[in-house]
């Protein structure tokens, strides 16, 4: 049964107008608040499908009133597919989001099937189990296409609802069902015109918006039932009932024909009157009580009751035989030879698994028609609008092709009804296509809807016309997620995607789908961190691409660049996970983040670049320890650390560090062990050969202190010998050409000197 729908929505990943001549021209506003005249626009593309325009005025100098107004705005448009709807961005991104954990699982199970069965990478295990995994894949995809909750429905049916309330369908999930039923679904191949059915009733309101439909027709029938006292008088009322029997809502016409005068209340006693009055064989008065019951709902009759109930009203009086009449044709509808394994809920008509028992049954059922067609009781109904009613809707039940044309209103509904009524049998999908053009000649649309197209390209086993419907009507999302169902499902389609081209890079069609689809992804700051799902499972080009995506990250943005750097991890992409950090620490470094700028280059491992950082600090610590340039670089020189293997010279400006802070501790009533703790890291330093000779004099200058202790000498003999030692090297090396002097005062070396040979002194007195 059909239901009324919301507003439509059309669900396209990326919106393509159709190119045809009787659509309209879209405008869109632009508005950009300047004052006229305009000098001159630019255009350019933005993000997705955004248009990126800017308004520039005249040049100031070049105006007469010479206002101080802005030079030009830039406004961005948002293209959409259609002139008076928009995708929903939020829905958009949604179901981007939603999809990915489908396919990644299903390239997954695709892997591991063909390394079980020793087979490449590029033809898909047709096996029971990877059927399974691609049936299972598109039951998934198919649910999240249609997130929309139906509408509660009222405890207290109304009577009068032809039409159901229901959520509204896209277009996306119509054509998604449509490959699933002619490539994957191998359990319905027996029964496609059923499916087809059921799929007309679930989306025929798709419709509606540019051909007249069934759907639309029962929708205002529906409006114009509820000021309508005697629904049989009504033409409408039997027109809507001959268009829902042409496409097999059986529950919707036997729902109308309950609204018929004959039954309500005062006509069903008149009925039940004349049945218990009627000599018939005492064997027969069950038929006929259950004829009675079938006036409150019931429609359990067995085959041979039929034929009594068809046999009963020929010999009925004028007003029950017309009630009866009714009840007769709404039981046979309701008994209609259905071959499918199962009903949907509420849906009426009786199943068969077997095409013998299918054709025997309907055998049997089309002969119940035509007696109730030959009877003479025909003549003898009183009203004109009840007889003619039926009639038509019994030659639609017997094939009658002028009736079946003229209660369909496009070729798509008038396909359904041949396959109900006038060629119930019909197998293959040549004889289907033949069937369908056949169809479109008889009813042409005018304005054709773009799942027509898709449908005629897979009953002609055209896989080059359904990817090319698929991908301009669809979008790149279906060209991606779809071609797993042609695969399976087509060993054409199957060669055609996978089939290596050389003026495309050497990548197959199903790469080059998933390539442009990842790059609608990568073009939004809000999908790209998923491209990578897509471009990974692309051999050829998928991850030069990625690289590219990734290196076009804004580094400055932490969350954007911590989440690069998972996904390199995830995908073991080690050599661009340390590219990706050395620019982010290069960056941040030339920025004056100087901590963050060492910090990526340590996760690097970039040793050239954190010598050069620890040659540049060397520059600002080599002064006194009072001057207060240290302070700025202390928490840096704490933040490298000590890992000579990544950072060289690093060790001594730590080391250089803790000297510095034990030094500052001392002062005159310092406790001894203390002032010996700084003397033995003030040795440390002079002897640790990765200390900077320029840095000898500054050390001794600032440990002056130290050396003249004045409780008792901290160095020993040979502490203060290698001291000298180290002096003596300095004063040599001063004579060089290329030697830098220290910023330091003129009498820092006799200092330094005077103090070393006191307190040799006083240390081998000591000794």
């Amino acid at each position: 049964m059909p239901g009324l729908t919301s507003e439509p929505d059309d669900l396209a990943m990326v919106p393509v107008s159709l190119e045809t001549e009787n659509q309209p021209v879209v405008n869109y506003p632009l508005r950009h608040g300047l004052k006229s005249p305009i000098h001159r626009l630019s255009f350019s593309w933005a993000c997705g499908n955004t248009l990126r325009v800017s308004v520039f005025r005249k040049p100031q100098s070049e105006t007469a009133d010479g206002e101080g107004e802005a030079g030009g705005r830039v406004v961005e448009v948002k293209l959409s597919n259609s002139g008076d709807e928009e995708v929903d961005a939020a829905r958009w991104r949604r179901m981007a989001y939603s999809s990915v954990t489908p396919f990644a699982l299903l390239q997954s199970r695709k892997h591991s099937l063909s390394a079980a069965s020793r087979m490449s990478l590029d033809i898909p295990p047709y096996k029971a189990e990877w059927w399974e995994h691609v049936i299972e894949y598109s039951k998934e995809i198919s649910s999240l296409l249609s997130d929309q909750k139906p509408p509660p429905k009222s405890i207290i049916e109304d009577a009068k609802s032809v039409v159901n309330e229901i959520a509204a369908p896209v277009c996306l999930k119509a054509a998604w069902e449509l490959l699933e039923i002619f490539y994957i679904d191998k359990q319905s191949q027996s029964w496609i015109p059923e499916r087809l059915l059921d799929w007309l009733a679930d989306y025929n309101s798709l419709f509606s918006g540019t051909l007249p439909t069934i759907h639309s027709k029962l929708v205002d029938f529906q409006q114009e039932l509820v000021g309508v006292q005697v629904v049989e008088d009504d033409p409408n009322y039997w027109d809507a009932m001959s268009s829902a029997l042409a496409v097999g809502w059986l529950e919707t016409v036997v729902k109308l024909l309950r609204l018929h005068g004959s039954y309500r209340f005062d006509q069903l006693s008149s009925r039940e009157a004349v049945y218990l009055f009627y000599r018939v064989p005492k064997s027969i008065t069950l038929c006929v009580f259950c004829l009675r019951d079938l006036t409150t709902g019931c429609t359990a009759m067995s085959d041979d009751k039929v034929d009594f109930l068809v046999l009963f009203v020929s010999h009925c009086s004028s007003l029950a035989s017309k009630n009866g009449l009714v009840e007769a044709v709404a039981v046979l509808i309701s008994k209609m030879p259905r071959m499918r394994p199962s009903l949907r809920e509420d849906n009426l008509g009786e199943c068969y698994k077997t095409k013998p028992d299918f054709m025997k049954a309907w055998e049997k059922w089309r002969t119940q028609i035509s007696k109730l067609d030959c009877s003479s009781y025909w003549l003898q109904c009183d009203h004109r609008q009840t007889r003619e009613g039926l009639k038509n809707l019994i030659q639609i039940m017997l094939g009658n092709p002028t009736v079946l044309s003229n209660a369909t209103f496009n070729w798509m509904e008038l396909f359904i009804s041949h396959f109900l009524y006038v060629r119930p049998f019909t197998a293959g999908l040549e004889s289907m296509h033949n069937s369908a053009k056949k169809c479109m000649q008889v009813k042409p649309a005018s304005i054709p809807h773009k799942l027509f197209g898709l449908i005629l390209g897979i009953l002609g086993e055209n896989t080059e016309v359904v990817l090319a419907e698929c991908s301009r009507s669809f979008g790149p999302w279906m060209m991606a997620h779809a071609v797993e169902l042609l695969t399976a499902g087509s060993t054409h389609a199957e060669i055609l995607l996978h089939e290596e081209h050389s003026k495309l890079g050497g990548v197959s069609i199903e790469e080059l789908h998933r390539l442009v689809y990842a790059q609608v992804l990568s073009s939004h700051a809000l999908t790209w961190q998923i491209a990578p799902i897509y471009l990974t499972s692309c051999i050829k080009q998928g991850i030069r691409l990625l690289e590219n995506l990734l290196y076009k990250q804004p580094v400055q943005h932490s969350q954007i660049l911590l989440k690069s750097i998972e996904i390199c991890r995830l995908y073991e992409l080690d050599t661009i996970n340390s590219n990706i950090m050395r620019i982010a620490g290069v960056h941040h470094w030339k920025h004056g983040r100087k901590g963050s700028g060492v910090f990526w280059l340590q996760q690097a491992r970039d040793e050239f670049r954190l010598n050069r950082i620890a040659k540049q600090l060397f520059d600002f610590v080599g002064k006194s320890v009072s001057d207060e340039g240290f302070k700025q670089w202390e928490g840096l020189i704490e933040l490298l650390g000590s890992e000579s293997r990544t950072a060289g010279g690093l060790e001594f400006l730590n080391k250089y560090r803790d000297f510095r802070r034990s030094l500052l501790q001392v002062h005159g009533d310092t406790p001894t062990d203390a002032a010996r703790n700084a003397a033995e890291a003030l040795v440390s330093l002079m002897k640790n050969p990765s200390t900077p000779q320029r840095f000898w004099l500054p050390l001794l200058y600032d440990s002056l202190k130290l050396l003249m202790w004045q409780e008792r000498p901290l160095v020993n003999v040979s502490q203060t010998q290698l001291l000298l030692n180290k002096l003596q090297e300095l004063s040599m090396a001063r004579l060089r050409p290329d030697f830098v002097e220290a910023d330091l005062p003129s009498d820092a070396l006799s200092s330094v000197r005077l103090a070393l040979a006191t307190n040799l002194g006083r240390a081998i007195l000591e000794e």
